[in-house]
């Protein structure tokens, strides 16, 4: 499975496509400089217990390191996964 990533002015979006419908999608916007808001994640009933919104917030961590970013996790899966994992807090806006 394959993670995509679009853009769109100051919003962006990691997902998966299948059949021309997104299966999982985690979604952002610019929060002002030097951060970003992950406000959504959703995950087909299909691929839930397979770690698939894990592997779209590490897209997202990913690109946040790439570009000096830090992230503002909104969604309750966000904050719930910074919580647990100490090894992506470094993204972490505080």
């Amino acid at each position: 499975m394959e993670i995509k990533l679009t853009e769109s002015g100051t919003k962006g979006i990691v997902y998966i496509n299948e059949e021309k419908k997104n299966i999982a999608e985690m979604t952002w916007v610019e929060g002002g400089d030097g951060y970003i808001i992950v406000d959504h994640t959703m995950v087909d009933d299909s691929l839930k217990g397979q770690g698939i919104g894990r592997k779209l917030l590490d897209r997202i961590v990913e690109l946040a390191r790439e570009r000096n970013l830090k992230i503002l996790p909104l969604c309750p899966f966000v904050k719930a996964t910074f919580d647990k994992v100490e090894e992506i807090r470094d993204v972490l806006y505080q």
